[in-house]
């Protein structure tokens, strides 16, 4: 092995290695275990969330795959219909075309030439992840398979009357021209303002002033609504306002839904352009009065005057013709959210338009059983309160969308607007008898994203077609998602699946946190805080890292102060830490939180963690290559370092498995690293010195250590190879041959089994006793400033007849590890001379310091460090009893100085201590 642990040497030949044998492929043996891949966009690049879901993914199906399970992890890409389209238009405007000019279906094969040469880049990124799915099977979802299951549903539901179309409000962003999903517009806090209003009454008794933030919506309002038990306004209910600028009469009523508290109390209603507004006026009966334009300009339903303006110019004019005519109020400074879409920050209009829905409410009984029965388990369980609360108040899905790319609706219109639903334009005209002089013409609309990928459960398995997979995979094991896409995702393949497999697509729901940065800030551009896991597997430069995040951006003070703080935070840029340590991190991080806050000094504590077993399995091979391991028959002693290592492995592996049963890779991490670091590399590696070094050793107790280091560091690489896949299988190479087992790769070995002959409560207590006196013997040293090396010689006081097993089971341990040349024990009531003393249980170490120490030096060190503590906890102590400090400062700033005052109290008592003993001589 290379002396040092080089990443990059390693992880793509790995690799490429697994993909070119095809490991990654269901064996077809065992007990099914699938995960479907939740498609990303083909568009799209692995982000952190990406790499942390699928980090998550792949040790589940590492770990199932050495269980011996029939594993499969189906893969793919979504064609992400809006962001796909946009690329390809980006690259037309470029050269100053658009699609109109090349007109649909050249430009749909545009975007096929995009996707072919561009449109894999994120699947390569994961496989830099280590991510092992089938790419054999990878799928897509504008595949003629997948777009056959897509027809085949839309037709299906239709002739149940389960799809239809109507003219109802959507979101709509007038920059694509297309409605959009909830999912694609952001909503988020704007400064703005409150316009206050004068709406005469239509018989001259009075007025009402209503407000709004959107005052050119006024030309479309057809009622103003009142609480009904506001007694400011009871006269008013029933009678008629003369909405100005228009001279149209639009009654005042009453609803529960108004907000007597709010603003007036009064309340414009335009149904046309506001989602409450226009359940009210479903509720009442009012006339929805489009006033906008598919580009949010002002249409043949306002006075001519604002015809064809833009929204915002009409507001200006508006505003200006309230005013002039005495009608405006007054105008307030307001904070609103305001509804952009994500990919053109468009403001996004609720627009009144004809598109095509599932009607969901019978799809949406059986998803909701199918959690509420158990059938379906969310972890953690809470998450099934979110699915009811959107379950139960579902609403009917706008599938429809306008744009060119994408699985275009399977619907036919004739002369008269008659509408055909069928597979192909041949079985509508065959189905319906139509005649070949009828003239039909397709919708021009696609369907949403969402209804293609809610069908992934069974169609990337072969429906509508009977297949091997579709009985095997169907339901999958788990999903694993983020708690953003419940409903728009995760709802939806339940009610799809129920509906046309009978089963449920899945058994299990885990839902992961969002990976934040390391202030709990969302990772976005603008911030400037986005990491790219590549980057810090391969490592960028500060430069790179600057350019890269800057890039695009148009206000040069955003780009400074994002190069500011970049610069503050990665003074040298980001260094390599390869793929291992990034997926080590992921797994430490993955509790059950809603937020998890990135510290890339844990990916720099797991990529020493790395190099620390890279060492470890260096000592191993140099002590075991070309020797006597027992592979091969013959006596084997073990000792009692022997059979503890072992019995504390059985623990970790136990911990391991439960707590992957319980998606808590948190917990499975911390008990590889606490086994790996502390217990194997710091202590085991110790204890199998003595054995291997000492020449009073027999060749029976050498050879049953030197089986212990490799057998037991084999089967940890086995243990961790699911999260850290690289860095095992290319030690697991070099350490297999030893232990007689052949194989070209780690991942198609089994999963280490737990072996209750080896789970020794007893050698694990023995073992303890040992580790207690000599980090007790360790610690006087440091204390006392003696030398590692020197030997001593030791008292024991109060032993058991327990600790004198321990103690003969153990003295070539103690002899050696503690550096002692002699153990003398005291009688009953004899206290010996003045000494250091450590405790084990209830038996007293003590080592004699005459001698061993200059006591004046000693004192004198005592009393310097003694007087800079205690000046420390002064200061400290002062600062928390600032009642102005105490106040102002953030609570994690008071918890870590509250900290430090209990390390400084800690500290003078430890001096104290040594003091009185060293007096004492």
């Amino acid at each position: 092995m290379d002396k040092t642990f080089s990443p990059q040497n390693i992880e793509q030949q790995r690799y490429q290695h697994w993909e070119q044998k095809g490991y990654f492929k269901a064996s077809g043996n065992g007990e099914p275990y699938c995960i479907l891949l939740p498609p990303p966009n083909v568009t799209g690049n692995l982000h952190m969330g990406h790499a942390f879901q699928h980090t998550i993914m792949d040790s589940l199906i590492r770990y199932h795959r050495m269980k011996g399970d029939n594993t499969l992890w189906q893969c793919g890409t979504d064609h992400a219909g809006i962001a796909t389209q946009m690329v390809v238009e980006r690259q037309l405007n470029a050269q100053g075309k658009t699609r109109h000019d090349l007109g649909r279906e050249d430009f749909v094969e545009k975007i096929w030439q995009w996707k072919e040469e561009s449109g894999g880049n994120i699947t390569q990124q994961m496989r830099r992840m280590g991510t092992s799915p089938d790419w054999e099977r990878e799928a897509f979802t504008m595949d003629p398979a997948l777009s056959e299951a897509v027809q085949e549903v839309f037709v299906k539901l239709h002739e149940e009357g389960l799809i239809y179309r109507g003219k109802r409000l959507v979101n709509w962003d007038p920059v694509l021209h297309t409605a959009v999903s909830d999912l694609e517009v952001l909503n988020e806090e704007e400064d703005g303002f409150m316009w206050h209003m004068r709406y005469p009454l239509a018989d001259g008794s009075g007025e009402l002033t209503v407000a709004t933030t959107r005052p050119e919506t006024m030309l479309g309002d057809t009622a103003v609504a009142v609480h009904p038990d506001d007694e400011r306004y009871q006269g008013f209910i029933g009678k008629q306002i003369k909405l100005p600028i228009t001279g149209r009469l639009i009654p005042i009523i009453a609803d529960d839904y108004v907000d007597p508290e709010f603003g007036t109390g009064c309340v414009k209603i335009t149904p046309a352009h506001d989602f409450n507004d226009y359940d009210m006026g479903k509720r009442h009966k009012l006339e929805m009065i489009n006033i906008l334009s598919k580009d949010a300009a002002l249409n043949e339903n306002t006075p001519a005057a604002y015809q064809g303006l833009d929204r915002f110019e009409a507001r200006k004019q508006i505003v200006a013709e309230l005013e002039r005519t005495g009608l405006l109020v007054k105008i307030e400074n307001h904070k609103l959210k305001v509804p952009r879409g994500d990919r053109t920050g468009a403001v996004i209009e609720p627009y009144l338009t004809d598109q095509w829905y599932v009607a969901v409410e019978s799809l949406a009984k059986p998803a909701i059983e199918a959690v509420e029965s158990g059938e379906i388990k969310f972890v953690p369980e809470n998450w099934n309160k979110t699915y009811y609360q959107w379950m139960y108040n579902i609403q009917d899905w706008c599938i429809s969308r306008q744009l060119w790319w994408g699985h275009r609706i399977p619907a036919w219109y004739d002369d008269n607007d008659k509408i055909y639903v069928g597979r192909s334009e041949a079985e509508v005209r065959e189905k319906h008898s139509l005649a070949d002089d009828v003239n039909l013409r397709q919708d021009e609309d696609v369907l949403d994203t969402w209804f293609s990928s809610a069908l992934w459960p069974f169609a990337t398995m072969g429906w509508p077609h009977e297949t091997p997979e579709l009985e095997t995979f169907v339901p999958s094991s788990v999903m694993v998602t983020g708690f953003d896409i419940i409903f728009f995702w995760v709802a939806r393949m339940i009610m799809m699946t129920k509906k046309f497999t009978g089963k449920i697509p899945f058994k299990e729901i885990y839902i992961t946190g969002l990976i934040r940065d390391e202030q709990g800030n969302k990772m976005s551009k603008s911030k400037g805080n986005v990491l790219d896991p590549i980057d810090l597997i391969d490592g960028i430069s500060l430069d790179d890292l600057v350019a890269k995040r800057t890039a695009g951006m148009m206000q040069p003070q955003q780009a400074a102060a994002i190069t500011k703080r970049t610069t503050k935070q990665f003074p040298e840029g980001i260094n390599a830490y390869g793929t291992d340590a990034l997926r080590f991190t992921f797994a430490a991080m993955a509790s059950t939180s809603r937020d998890i806050n990135f510290d890339m000094g844990r990916v720099e504590g797991y990529r020493n963690f790395c190099n620390k077993l890279w060492n470890a399995s260096r000592f191993v091979l140099m002590n075991t290559e070309e020797q006597d391991n027992g592979a091969n028959g013959g006596e084997l002693e073990l000792s009692l370092a022997d059979k503890w290592i072992w019995a504390r492995f059985q623990q970790t592996l136990s911990e391991f498995n439960n707590a992957i049963k319980d998606y808590r890779f948190d917990i499975a991490a911390q008990s590889v690293y606490e086994f790996t670091w502390n217990q194997f590399c710091d202590w085991y590696l110790e204890l199998s010195k003595p054995v291997l070094n000492s020449e009073l050793s027999t060749e029976a107790q050498k050879r049953g250590t030197r089986h212990t280091l490799i057998n037991v560091l084999e089967s940890l690489l086995r243990l961790m190879h699911p999260i850290m896949p690289f860095i095992t299988d290319e030690i697991w190479l070099r350490v297999a041959p030893l232990c007689n087992i052949e194989g070209d790769s780690i991942m198609l070995q089994p999963f280490p089994e737990v072996e209750a002959e080896r789970q020794d409560a007893t050698v694990i207590a023995d073992l303890e006793w040992v580790k207690s006196f000599i980090v007790g013997i360790r610690n006087i040293r440091g204390e006392m400033d003696i030398s590692p090396n020197k030997p001593l010689g030791v008292l024991l006081k109060n032993i058991s007849q327990e600790d004198q097993r321990r103690l003969t089971l153990s003295e070539s341990f103690l002899a050696k590890m503690a550096k002692l040349d002699s153990v003398t024990q005291l009688q009953a009531g004899e206290n010996g001379p003045a000494s250091a003393t450590a405790m084990v249980g209830e038996m007293e170490i003590l080592i004699p310091m005459a001698g061993l120490i200059d006591k004046d030096a000693e004192l004198s060190r005592i009393a310097k460090s003694l007087d800079k503590i205690e000046k420390d906890f002064a200061r400290t102590q002062g600062k928390l009893g600032n009642e102005k400090f105490v106040s102002n400062a953030p609570a994690a700033v008071i918890d870590k100085e509250k900290a430090k005052l209990e390390e400084f109290q800690m500290q003078m008592e430890k001096l104290k201590q040594q003091r009185l003993t060293i007096e004492a001589l």
